[in-house]
Parts: structure tokens; C-alpha cells; sequence
């Protein structure tokens, strides 16, 4: 996927579409703090000099339509308080947003930006610190025909906290820019919740990132760190809780994954540990690439899940240690807490999903649930060679991951349409089992 570069940089806006409020901040000293009564205040401002402009009474500034509502060009500047809209107009490739900070430590609060095409966008500006927003794209529009809700590029240091995104094409987008937290955020409704791109040393917490295609695509980076943090509600053909590319020797630990099409999604992403999440009600719990190496996943527990894994490679060294898994019927005779035989992962179904793209189609079909127990009854087939060598007995408490009760699972057509045909070949694996006992007894 190619990267998004910014486009030309907007200057200060034509006489004509400047805010009637833009005469007050050229007037300002720099430091100054310019209040804004309520009312509404139609043009762009441009800031160019270190002020605090804050809304008193939610004012709202409604853009030209032509560019960005809202230009920060100076260092240390506030903008705070606001009602912005942005018409729906600009340009994408001038990346025409509610916000646009092209300047060092500026803060954007509580602002409830709609109707732009990108809402903050953060251009080559360390220190930033974009808190407790509201943002909405521009309704009835293709994903292509907007932008991100928050938008960061080139840029050491940055801050989002507390925003509540809806309805752009990504919810928080970050490309070649590092050493930021990412704390408290709500993402729904969007292409990715978490868009991520050649960055490094980045600190994500306590988002919610649910009804999207991907809750989070996370690509071309190192040292990540995940920690409580929802990625539910994810459904679709391909869509994915939290998805790893090319992603290498990060944490994430205390997170809820659940009810997704697919939870975890690994392919090129070498030792990354997976520790104390809950995995749970998705089709598939892990895809995994034999492209990945080295990963871990440590006391997490897997509740739930159609299937625990997709294996797409012959064999894999990432390692399952001490997991819990909810249909693993092992006994644990000494009462270490531990199954007294490893758990495999993988079962009939899986081989066909591996191998039959259309399985897909009937994930959520109790075909799929017959046909695995068949399987296991009788095995006719491999079983893939990965497993838990010292499963969990009983689920582990896990007091930090959040908690939040996945929606309830509903079968769709296609799984209901594909379910006599699984069943019948479940019966088919009963039958050449029951035969082969037979005949071999």
C-alpha cells in the first residue's frame, strides 16, 4: 500500500473567505488569549502567531468551503471550544481539514468538527496534543472521498486523548511518525479505526476501535505497545480486529478482541508478544502466516472462538504457551491448573479453510462446529501441528482487560444456505471413521 504523502502546504486564505474574527488575531500579541462569544462566524482563520483562541458558548466557525476552516501556522498555539464545519468542500490533495496544525505544541480540545474532509490533521508539528474532540466526516461518502479523522505525518512526539471519531475513512492515521501516546479514543464506523504506517515507539491505550473493516492496521513499524484497548464488533468478509503487516517486537497485552470476522491477523510480523488479551467469540481467532516469525502468545484466553487458528504456511515457530482455551475438554488429574495434554490447534474445518477460500461463506454455520467434532472423533486428515504445550485449565483472571460484553453471534444466510451440505460431509467423516475402526478392530 503506497503511502500518503501531504500536499502544498495551504497559506493564509484570500481576503474574501477570511472569518470576520481573523482582524482580532492579527491585532493579537503574541501569548494573548482571544475569547470568541457565542454566535456563528462564517471563513477560515489563519493563526501565524502564538495565541489561545477559545470559544466561550460553543461558537461556530463555518468554513469558506476552499480549504482548511482552521490554519495553525505558529508555535504554541490553542484552539479551543468550537463548533467547526467545513461545508463539505476543500481539496483532499490539499489535505483541507476542520484543524490544520502545521506547527510545533499546539493544542486542539474539545472542538466538534464535522463536514471536513479531514478533521486534525498534524503536519511535521511535534508535541501536539489533540484532546477530547468530536469528530464526523462528511456523510454519504465513499471512503475514497474522504480523509481520517485525525491525521499525523512526519512527527516526533504527539498526543491523542479522549476524541470520539465516527464516519471518516480512518479514524486515526499515522505515518512515519513516532514516540506518541494514544490514549482514551473512541473509533466506529470507519474503513480502519487505526490506520498505521512506518512508525515506531508509539504507545496505544485504552481506545475502543469496533464496527469497522479493520479495527486496526498496523504496518511497516517496531515497538509497538497495546494495551487495554477494544477491538470488537469487526465484521465482514475480511474484516479483522487487529491486524499486523511487516509489524515487528511489539507488546500487546490486557486487550479485548472480540467478536470480529478475524481477531488477530499476522503476516511478516516477526517477535511480537501477545499477553493476558481475551480472544474471543470471532470465526477465527488467529490467521497466521508462515511470513511471521518468532511471535508469542502467552495467559491469553481464547473463549468462544469458531476456530482458533488459520495456518497459512506448513509448519510455524510462534508459540503457544499457557493459554486458556474454552473447548478444550483436557483433564487436570494433579490440579496444577494446567490440562494434562497439550491443546492442538487446527482442526477438519480449518484444513478446508486453508485450502477452500469459500469455507469462509459458512464460518458461523453449526456445519463447521459438527463437522471439527467429527474430525476429532475420528480423524481422517493431519491435524496442523501447532499447539499449546501446557494449556490452561481454567480461565485466568485477567482484571485489566476491559470489560465489555461481545454483541450476540446471528447466523447469516450463507452459513445457514452451506450448513446440510457441511453437516453431510461431518456424517461422510462419522461414517469413514466408524468403518475404518471397524474393519481395523
Amino acid at each position: 500500500m503506497p503511502a500518503l504523502l501531504p500536499g502544498n502546504l495551504e497559506g493564509r486564505p484570500a481576503p474574501a473567505d477570511l472569518s470576520p474574527l481573523q482582524a482580532r488575531l492579527d491585532a493579537a500579541a503574541p501569548g494573548a488569549v482571544v475569547e470568541v462569544e457565542p454566535g456563528t462566524y462564517r471563513g477560515d482563520v489563519y493563526l501565524d502567531r502564538p495565541v489561545r483562541l477559545i470559544g466561550r458558548g460553543r461558537p461556530t466557525l463555518i468554513g469558506s468551503g476552499k480549504g482548511s476552516v482552521v490554519r495553525v501556522r505558529a508555535p504554541d498555539v490553542v484552539v479551543e471550544g468550537f463548533d467547526i464545519d467545513g461545508l463539505a468542500g476543500g481539496d483532499l490533495a490539499a489535505d483541507s481539514s476542520g484543524v490544520h496544525v502545521a506547527a510545533p505544541r499546539a493544542t486542539v480540545r474539545d472542538c466538534r468538527i464535522a463536514n471536513t474532509l479531514f478533521g486534525v490533521y498534524v503536519r511535521e508539528a511535534p508535541g501536539v496534543r489533540v484532546e477530547g474532540n468530536v469528530i464526523r466526516g462528511i456523510p454519504g461518502r465513499e471512503a475514497g472521498e474522504k480523509g481520517s479523522a485525525i491525521h499525523v505525518w512526519n512527527t516526533v512526539g504527539f498526543t491523542f486523548v479522549g476524541n470520539d471519531i465516527a464516519d471518516a475513512r480512518d479514524g486515526i492515521y499515522i505515518q512515519s511518525a513516532s514516540q506518541g501516546t494514544i490514549r482514551g479514543n473512541v473509533a466506529r464506523r470507519l474503513r480502519y479505526g487505526l490506520h498505521y504506517m512506518n512508525s515506531d515507539d508509539n504507545v496505544f491505550e485504552d481506545n475502543l476501535f469496533e464496527q469497522s473493516a479493520a479495527g486496526a492496521v498496523l504496518m511497516f513499524s517496531k515497538r509497538i505497545q497495546f494495551r487495554r484497548n477494544r477491538f470488537i464488533h469487526n465484521r465482514g468478509f475480511a474484516s479483522v480486529g487487529l491486524l499486523f503487516k511487516d509489524l515487528d517486537d511489539s507488546v500487546a497485552e490486557d486487550n479485548l478482541i472480540a467478536d470480529n470476522a478475524r481477531g488477530v491477523f499476522l503476516e511478516g510480523s516477526s517477535r511480537n508478544l501477545f499477553r493476558r488479551n481475551v480472544l474471543a467469540q470471532s470465526d477465527i481467532a488467529i490467521v497466521l502466516y508462515g511470513s511471521s516469525s518468532e511471535n508469542r502468545f502467552e495467559g491469553n484466553a481464547f473463549i468462544g472462538n469458531l476456530s482458533p487458528l488459520a495456518l497459512f504456511a506448513r509448519r510455524t515457530d510462534t508459540r503457544f504457551d499457557g493459554n486458556y482455551w474454552s473447548d478444550n475438554d483436557a483433564t487436570d488429574l494433579d490440579g496444577d491448573g494446567r490440562s494434562d495434554r497439550p491443546y492442538t490447534l487446527g482442526s477438519l474445518f480449518d484444513h478446508l479453510r486453508g485450502n477452500l477460500t469459500a469455507a469462509d461463506l459458512m464460518a458461523q454455520s453449526p456445519a463447521a462446529l459438527a463437522l471439527s467434532a467429527a474430525e476429532r472423533a475420528f480423524p481422517v486428515l493431519e491435524a496442523i501441528q501447532v499447539a499449546d504445550g501446557s494449556p490452561l485449565a481454567r480461565p485466568p483472571l485477567l482484571p485489566d482487560v476491559p470489560a465489555q460484553a461481545p454483541r450476540g453471534r446471528r447466523l447469516d444466510p450463507w452459513g445457514l444456505a452451506g450448513a446440510l451440505g457441511l453437516i453431510g460431509t461431518g456424517l461422510a467423516v462419522l461414517g469413514a471413521g466408524r468403518r475404518w475402526r471397524w474393519e481395523t478392530a
